[in-house]
């Protein structure tokens, strides 16, 4: 089973023209350090934790699927992180947005907006896809699931 740090340089080496510094362990650590002992990664990206592109490049994050939740984590350079779970009952819809340079994706769930910019531009599609089947098996399970509750 590979860590998320595989997963994110395996992404970086396929697609190097995301803006993502070189913090990339430490932030894949957090979401190691949080996954339960059975949820595995099955995919994961870098990219800047910011709505907005080419202003801000100090925000970057690593994204991780799970067997279970999407993980977002930011690791703080001087102490602290951030840590964000969506699972798949939270999870609306996502928009993929190319620019000039560079691509972002905006993860919409019932609380709130993710923004995820400052990705390669040939990455959207692989992450979009990647994303969206997770999401629909996933929420499938979800629906049967919450239907064998309401019937007991």
């Amino acid at each position: 089973m590979k860590s998320t740090y595989e997963h994110v340089r395996e992404y970086k080496d396929k697609y190097p023209g995301g803006v993502t510094w070189n913090r990339l362990k430490k932030h894949s650590d957090i979401i190691d350090k949080y996954k339960s002992a059975d949820e595995e990664v099955l995919y994961a990206f870098a990219g800047q934790k910011s709505e907005k592109m080419f202003s801000e490049f100090f925000f970057t994050c690593v994204v991780a699927l799970t067997n279970k939740r999407v993980l977002i984590a930011q690791k703080r350079v001087v102490f602290g992180y951030f840590l964000y779970s969506i699972t798949p009952d939270l999870y609306n819809d996502l928009k993929v947005v190319r620019g000039l340079i560079w691509g972002k994706i905006i993860i919409d769930t019932v609380k709130e907006k993710i923004y995820i910019s400052n990705l390669a531009k040939k990455s959207l599609q692989e992450i979009q896809v990647n994303i969206s089947e997770y999401m629909m098996k996933q929420k499938k399970k979800y629906k049967v699931y919450h239907q064998q509750d309401t019937n007991l």
